[in-house]
């Protein structure tokens, strides 16, 4: 009993700390929380053997999620989060040693993401039943993540009084609780004004609900899972058959600005990468695109 006292009041100590010192979002703080309750997991939840952590135990524990057929991808993050947990147990003075300062990150290639063309997204945009309620809003939905590059948990939360049609702006919330501002197209003001104008004012509101934007039948805020709902049943009824997600319409955004000649330093604030290399990744997708152009058509290909 005093060891799992002792494993929840540091565990329990680490988010708090990722929360309220290191401002990070929910959604972060839950995937360290579940990458860390592997290790502790792995140390049967033993405080005294986790305190007790050499390089050696971490590389053995890190072999035995290869073992059991995690991902590089994956392990990369384990690893990132366990470094996160080791910097804070030396930071309240549990070890005395940092045993993950020369821990390596697997080798991972570089991701490309999906991203689907203009016509796909008029496709997905046109298998909408513009004559239900839904319709109305998961118009807006789509024209709003594809016209803003919004995250999807950034959608869920907007708030209505963070629109500015005027301006032509939204602001945002993304990770850290930080604030940007996104400039937001003429046709996703247009979708967005119907949408409140029409199906969304006649929903009775749940309490607390009030400046959400998009709402659900029962007028609470949508869950992430019913935006990936939302996107997979347009893609099906569009006839898309590659794997798309919320994210596959923030990288459309990002890949399409690009194209058009965008400065990347730019898309980096719209985007609110807090590091240009994150999104120096479309400038790849661009290349990459390119290429597949040229093997495609080039008579010396």
């Amino acid at each position: 009993m005093e060891k799992q006292d002792g494993i929840n009041k540091i565990y329990d100590g680490f988010r708090a700390y990722l929360t309220l010192e290191r401002g990070l979002s929910e959604n972060t703080c839950e995937a360290y929380s579940d990458d860390i309750s592997k290790l502790l997991n792995y140390y049967d939840n033993d405080f005294s053997r986790l305190c007790a952590t050499s390089e050696d135990d971490l590389h053995n524990f890190i072999c035995t999620l290869r073992d059991i057929g995690i991902q590089p991808r994956s392990q990369a993050r384990i690893i990132s989060g366990i470094k996160r947990f080791f910097k804070y147990l030396k930071m309240e003075g549990c070890v005395e040693k940092n045993p993950t300062t020369q821990l390596e990150v697997p080798k991972i290639g570089r991701y490309l993401p999906s991203v689907l063309t203009v016509e796909e997204i008029d496709a997905m945009l046109a298998a909408i039943d513009m004559s239900s309620a839904e319709g109305e809003r998961n118009c807006a939905i789509i024209e709003t993540l594809y016209g803003c590059g919004l995250r999807v948990s950034e959608l869920v939360n907007l708030q209505i009084s963070q629109i500015y049609p005027k301006e032509g702006y939204v602001v945002v919330i993304g990770k850290g609780n930080k604030q940007r501002i996104v400039p937001i197209s003429e046709i996703a003001l247009s979708r967005i004004s119907d949408y409140l104008e029409g199906s969304r004012g006649d929903l009775t509101v749940k309490k607390g609900n009030e400046d959400i934007l998009f709402l659900n039948r029962r007028g609470s805020k949508l869950s992430r899972v019913m935006i990936f709902y939302i996107i997979k049943n347009l893609c099906e009824l569009a006839g898309i058959r590659k794997e798309v997600s919320p994210h596959t319409l923030r990288h459309s955004f990002a890949t399409h600005l690009l194209e058009g000649g965008a400065n990347l330093r730019a898309i980096q604030q719209m985007l609110g990468h807090e590091s240009i290399t994150t999104t120096e990744i479309y400038v790849h997708i661009d290349r990459e695109r390119l290429r597949e152009e040229i093997l495609l058509h080039h008579p010396r290909r």
